[in-house]
């Protein structure tokens, strides 16, 4: 059987190879050292921010973010339904609830009027505002931060961008990740770039900065003696691993053109045809296309998601539903939930094809030939 195409492999080569000798051989195999200082560097004005913490996870950046902006048990926290699930499980770590709101049709980011309409409600009202909201930037696409952080302004809420999925897009001629008050990247395997497992914490604000590097390393005070006030993490990302992060930044651009490259292909062929449709970018927008997703209409489609994400298995290519919504997964069904009907058709027809920058075009081929004969 013919090579496994994956959905989206580590890109890695010569470059990260280096890095990761040249740190090794230094002798900085503790966590910290020279490489984590400056892929923090490197990191920052990558997503045209101040500050950067190089962390275990995006999880971790998620839930750092959390805790440095002071949200805790009995807040409430606005998170899109579309999502990965570490976005809500960041959430329930500081005790907080988190309350899912529905996405925009075209590219599946928070949907702002939903947004300024329940706010609106709660101030009308005299509920508690939300402590945050949590924009994610889905599958390479930025959410409309112009609207969110305006809507956000207006009632003193901060804005957290978990931007683990979309490093290299941008929007309004913003890099992602320079969104809110604290962003979130990841690093882990099948993201755009990867330090095998990891990520980090990006914020204009050095206070915040000081205090999520404090919490990442057990929240040690600054004394000779090991002294702790408060209670922290073991989230810092190791030195060797920040070395090919580095190696991975120095690509990035290129993994980027890649993906959309693939994107444009995919498009090219199949956009247009009875019963299949891609999301769209908004004006504005700038999609690294992390995964690119088509949606089959069950009305007219010849085969639905199942069956499509079958037939590429039995010729050895990994493709996967889009995120089933966090209102529909068990752990959070009794949570609220503002709309969801967008989110729940994309989960139901919904299909991640290969998209990584290592695809070759004669592995695309491979996807497109199985695509034509399930969807023509």
């Amino acid at each position: 059987m013919a090579r496994r195409i994956l959905l989206s492999p580590p890109d890695v080569g010569p470059r990260e190879r280096e890095r990761l000798l040249a740190a090794f051989d230094s002798g900085w195999i503790a966590p910290i050292g020279p490489d984590l200082d400056a892929f923090e560097v490197e990191l920052a004005a990558t997503t045209g921010r101040s500050h950067a913490v190089a962390l275990a996870s995006g999880t971790a950046a998620l839930h750092l973010a959390l805790v440095v902006l002071g949200v805790g048990p009995g807040d409430e926290v606005l998170v899109p339904t579309l999502t990965f699930a570490a976005t809500a499980n960041a959430v329930t770590y500081v005790g907080a609830r988190p309350v899912f709101v529905d996405v925009e049709v075209g590219d599946w980011t928070l949907d702002p009027e939903l947004v300024a309409d329940h706010l609106a409600d709660r101030a009308r009202t005299g509920a508690p505002q939300p402590t945050a909201i949590i924009p994610v930037d889905l599958y390479g696409h930025c959410a409309d931060y112009d609207r969110l952080l305006a809507i956000a302004a207006e009632y003193d809420v901060p804005v957290i961008a978990d931007a683990a999925e979309a490093l290299g897009a941008a929007r309004s001629g913003r890099p992602a990740g320079a969104f809110g008050a604290v962003a979130a990247c990841s690093f882990n395997g099948n993201k755009t770039i990867t330090t095998s497992g990891g990520g980090a914490l990006v914020t204009d604000d050095a206070e915040l900065a000081m205090h999520a590097r404090k919490l990442a390393t057990q929240a040690r005070e600054p004394v000779l003696h090991y002294e702790h006030r408060e209670v922290g993490f073991n989230y810092r990302l190791s030195n060797l691993l920040a070395a090919v992060g580095r190696g991975q930044l120095e690509g990035l651009d290129a993994k980027v053109a890649r993906r959309r490259e693939i994107n444009a292909t995919y498009r090219a062929t199949f956009e247009g045809l009875r019963g299949v449709s891609f999301p769209t970018a908004a004006v504005g927008s700038e999609p690294s296309w992390w995964l690119t997703c088509i949606t089959l209409d069950p009305e007219v489609a010849p085969t639905d998601r199942d069956g499509l994400i079958a037939a590429l298995a039995a010729q050895n290519i990994e493709a996967r539903p889009v995120w089933k919504p966090m209102h529909l997964q068990p752990v959070f069904s009794e949570l609220p939930t503002i709309g969801g009907e967008v989110a729940a058709t994309a989960f139901a027809h919904g299909v991640c094809l290969p998209s990584g920058s290592s695809l070759t075009s004669d592995e695309q081929q491979r996807v497109i030939t199985v695509l034509r004969d399930q969807l023509a």
